[in-house]
């Protein structure tokens, strides 16, 4: 995956769920096989990475005067 522009989050699952589909026919030759399932764990750690990202934004809140703080939900 030596793409110049970086996958969307969207655009990663996308392309692997289009692997699981084709590894689970099960037709496919060992060595394609191969390569297909090496693709789907960059894409797997690419999509992991991204929601890693998107979770630590989410720990934080920004507060009326504007001072970043620790998320905590509070319950009702």
């Amino acid at each position: 995956m030596s793409e110049e522009k970086e996958l969307t989050f969207e655009e990663a699952m996308k392309q692997l769920e289009a692997i699981v589909e084709k590894l689970e026919e099960g037709n496919v030759p060992l060595e394609e096989a191969i390569a297909f399932f090496q693709e789907g764990m960059k894409l797997s750690k690419l999509c992991h990475d991204k929601l890693q990202q998107v979770e630590n934004k989410l720990e934080y809140l920004l507060r009326e005067d504007g001072e970043l703080v620790p998320f905590s939900p509070e319950e009702e």
